[in-house]
């Protein structure tokens, strides 16, 4: 009797190790992904000495990566949903290895940047199909607990591009950055690959469907389209202040290009203590006085970059500044997966779209603004800004729910 019993236990023992395996690997490429996406934050004094440039006109490094990041979900999203999401993720981890190698044997800003272009466009289909990956395979009731695992990872991965791109840059070059990323996406990809090839990915939508559909599907729902307004006004806000964090401290206060991303790490922090209160949260607050409080600390936090008259009072406001953006962020991401369940991967891709053309279009306006006055502007429009934003989500958050009740009879 106890045989059947033994054998259903085993079976589902593999079954989670499996699992716990293929998040692992995911997450690990996640890592990678976010490593490369904020490594240029630290390195815009080196890249400004490098090529005989100012740090504004080094930033289209990054702002290449967040266009062609945003450019390419409308891509990736399709073919994740007709193809796989599994299998669009260890391919786009192989391209991004090449993006990398191109970047570090760059002899020009221009060559560094069509490399950035390459990897923000490969790395466009790692961190979202991994998000609608999670949406497919993990019950609701788990997914939270699931995504807060990839949100470390990607929080881990902001912290490594953003310190240790600083410190290897003051150390061994900056090339040296992107050698370390190209090894990281091969390992990465080869895993991923074994993995797939052991448990192909079955389709999330046949083939009937168009890309031109999905994306139509989703946008025709109201509450989607709100959803990507917010986040494209956050992604411009944030992302193109925290930009030039380093280099305002760099130039300002003399700090060397290793202290400065480390200053600047403290946002991964204090996102990695969200990751871990989240839950307690959660529950405490609620989804909108969570968000409601994200706006404020990142408020708080850029208003205080904004007025520095020592360089220490940057280490509370970045720890408090991540903590506030993945708080307000998170509560964003987990609508996005729920948005278009028909279309998840479409979904999740036009939400990191919608982020990466902020981002993109942010940093432009911001790099005009550094060289032309200082980044000071850019953090005070960052602080009154970004509390708008929070207070605008956190009030379609409660129309949304009003309308829901007046809809039940």
């Amino acid at each position: 009797m106890k045989a059947p019993s033994s054998l259903a236990e085993g079976v589902v023992l593999d079954e989670a190790c499996a699992e716990t395996r293929t998040l692992t690997f995911l997450c690990v490429a996640a890592f990678a992904s976010m490593a490369s996406m904020r490594c240029g934050d630290s390195l815009l004094p080196a890249l400004a000495l490098e090529f005989s440039t100012t740090p504004g006109e080094a930033a289209g490094v990054i702002s290449a990566f967040a266009l062609a990041y945003g450019l390419l979900q409308l891509f990736y999203s399709p073919m994740g949903d007709r193809y796989g999401k599994f299998r669009v993720v260890s391919l786009a981890t192989l391209g991004c290895t090449a993006g990398a190698l191109a970047a570090a044997i760059a002899p020009s800003l221009d060559w560094l940047r069509a490399s950035r272009l390459l990897s923000g466009a490969a790395a466009a289909g790692i961190i979202p199909l991994i998000m609608a990956w999670i949406g497919d395979n993990v019950p609701y009731q788990r997914r939270q607990e699931v995504l807060a695992k990839l949100l470390g990872a990607t929080v881990s991965g902001m912290i490594a591009g953003q310190w240790i791109g600083g410190l290897l840059a003051d150390t061994l070059g900056w090339r040296a950055v992107f050698v370390m990323l190209a090894l990281l996406f091969a390992g990465s990809g080869v895993l991923l690959g074994r993995e797939q090839r052991k448990k192909p990915q079955i389709p999330a939508h046949g083939p009937g469907m168009s890309p031109l559909a999905l994306t139509g599907a989703v946008l025709a729902r109201p509450w989607a389209r709100k959803v990507l307004g917010v986040t494209f006004v956050e992604g411009a806000l944030a992302f193109s202040a925290l930009a030039f964090v380093p280099s305002h401290l760099h130039l300002r206060f003399g700090l060397s290009m290793t202290a400065a991303g480390a200053v600047l790490a403290l946002y991964g922090i204090g996102g990695l203590i969200y990751t871990r209160l989240a839950g307690r949260l959660l529950r405490r607050l609620g989804e909108k006085r969570l968000a409601g409080l994200g706006g404020a600390s990142l408020a708080v936090a850029f208003g205080v970059l904004a007025v520095l008259s020592q360089w220490q009072w940057a280490l509370p406001a970045c720890l408090l500044g991540g903590f506030g953006f993945y708080a307000l962020h998170n509560t964003l991401q987990t609508h996005a997966t729920q948005m278009a369940p028909m279309a998840r991967g479409t979904a999740v891709s036009l939400f990191a779209s919608s982020l990466f053309f902020g981002q993109a279009l942010g940093i432009a306006g911001a790099a005009w603004v550094v060289d032309r006055f200082s980044a000071v502007p850019v953090f005070a429009a960052a602080a009154l800004g970004l509390l708008l934003v929070s207070a605008t989500f956190v009030w379609l958050l409660v129309a949304r729910d009003r309308a829901t009740v007046r809809k039940v009879p």
